[in-house]
């Protein structure tokens, strides 16, 4: 019988080169590491299209970004992975991974099923992978564990990730890697302590403790902690994965996990719970230098072929007056009208989409010289069309919004923006927060964010303005 072991591993040291950009910028898809020292382990996440659950649920956003993408760019980040990997038989899945940086290999249909296992689709790309001779190895590291099953020839690692856990530190990827290619452990899986009594009712109905005497109540500081699984990552030797075929054997060992990283999204309300979360989480991880989403949570460099805006909340402070002849009239910003200009210049389209028809819109987006539709009842509608009759790709378009009307269009783009005193909702969906609020030069701070990024390169490759979803 397998036995699991816990044994604290102190987070390795992260390059400063991580503190300042995303890996994903910076290396192409499939390309491994010139540094052959430091390549370290292949990475695979399966992801299928099918979801009883929750449709839709490995696209689905967290913090504005898509699980799928939140799981490449966390492995990504990871030191000690070579390469990542996406199996899926999902055309919008594919995309969206590969534009992370990821390596597709097609899952077939019958290991696709809501049957099939995780570990099918594992030894499938591995197979695929060796089969194109894109499967690397790994050196043994110094002082590594000898105990005889162990040759000193090369040994490949593999992470086994899943995309539903949307908080993976790059970190614990590297230090559970780094014990299983040391020999220590065969095996190497994320838990999150616990000192909670488990309960579960006996064959009569009767409710019995699980993991304790209910005679006993001991403090919980007098408790050894167990540790629950969060489904996030398993490392292990990927021959003796295969011997296996499944992901515990051996000698198992634990990595312990931030309990904020422990959410497994299998519903809407463990989606929502993450949303909830995604802000803390992602600052707290810029903050350590292992960022998974943008380089810095104050200045991301939001690469994008055209920006599209809400206007009450956004152009304005969403406040209305109202003189003694009823007439409306609305604050603005100058500086807002200056990034307007800057973006035009720069040949960078500008859509003003409102809920409200009031000729103060239509006049304020003649001034700017942007192009404006009012009255609209279904903004991502609008926005879709928009955006395909001018062979913009959506995931290359920026959303601001405010509020809950901004919902459809926040989630269709690549990147979404809320305002400071957004709606909940709004914040909750969005990629990124300004420091701003509207009316007081939002959208000058979004423009020169997105003129930065392209003053900074931040384009990885020649981009072809094809829509990329419908």
């Amino acid at each position: 019988m397998a036995r699991v072991e816990l044994v604290e591993a102190p987070h390795p040291a992260v390059s400063p080169a991580l503190a300042s950009a995303t890996r994903p910028a910076g290396r192409a898809a499939g390309a491994g590491r010139a540094d052959a020292a430091a390549a370290r382990a292949t990475a695979i996440i399966p992801a299928r299209g099918g979801s009883t659950g929750l449709p839709g649920k490995n696209v689905a956003r967290v913090g504005g970004v898509p699980l799928i993408e939140r799981a490449v760019r966390a492995a990504l980040a990871a030191e000690r992975i070579d390469r990542v990997v996406v199996s899926t038989d999902d055309a919008e899945i594919a995309d969206a991974a590969r534009a992370a940086g990821a390596e597709i290999v097609d899952r077939p249909a019958d290991l696709a099923g809501p049957a099939a296992s995780s570990e099918t689709a594992v030894l499938h790309a591995l197979d695929a992978l060796e089969l194109q001779g894109a499967l690397g190895p790994l050196a043994p590291e110094r002082g590594a564990v000898d105990d005889g099953s162990r040759s000193g020839e090369a040994h490949p690692v593999t992470v086994f990730i899943q995309a539903t856990s949307p908080f993976i530190d790059p970190a614990d990827l590297d230090a559970a890697i780094a014990r299983v290619a040391s020999g220590e452990r065969d095996v190497v899986f994320a838990a999150v302590p616990s000192h909670v009594f488990l309960w579960r009712d006996d064959a009569s109905g009767i409710a019995v403790g699980v993991n304790h005497d209910a005679a006993l109540r001991p403090r919980r500081q007098d408790r050894d902690p167990e540790y629950r699984e969060t489904g996030a990552f398993y490392v292990f030797g990927t021959e003796r994965f295969r011997e296996a075929g499944h992901r515990f054997f051996g000698r198992i060992g634990i990595q312990p996990v931030d309990p904020d990283h422990a959410i497994e999204i299998d519903d809407l309300a463990d989606l929502e719970r993450a949303r909830a979360l995604a802000a803390h989480v992602d600052r707290a991880l810029a903050a350590s230098g292992r960022p998974v989403t943008t380089v810095d949570p104050r200045l991301p460099l939001i690469d994008v072929d055209a920006l599209v805006t809400d206007f009450d909340g956004v152009h304005t402070d969403d406040t209305v007056m109202v003189d003694q002849l009823g007439r409306e009239s609305v604050r603005v910003s100058r500086s807002d009208g200056h990034g307007i200009a800057r973006l035009r210049a720069a040949g960078v389209p500008v859509l003003i989409l409102s809920a409200e028809e009031n000729p103060v819109v239509g006049r304020r987006a003649e001034k700017l010289g942007v192009e404006c539709a009012q009255g609209v009842g279904e903004k991502g509608a609008v926005l879709r069309d928009w955006a395909e009759a001018r062979s913009i790709r959506l995931d290359r378009i920026a959303y601001l919004g405010n509020d809950r009307g901004d919902l459809p269009a926040l989630e269709l783009v690549g990147w979404p923006i809320a305002v400071p005193d957004a709606a909940p909702e709004a914040l909750a969906a969005a990629r990124h927060v300004l420091e701003h609020p509207g009316g007081h030069g939002a959208v000058r701070e979004l423009a020169d964010l997105i003129l930065a990024a392209r003053d900074s390169g931040a384009a990885r490759e020649p981009r072809s303005r094809t829509t990329a979803r419908s």
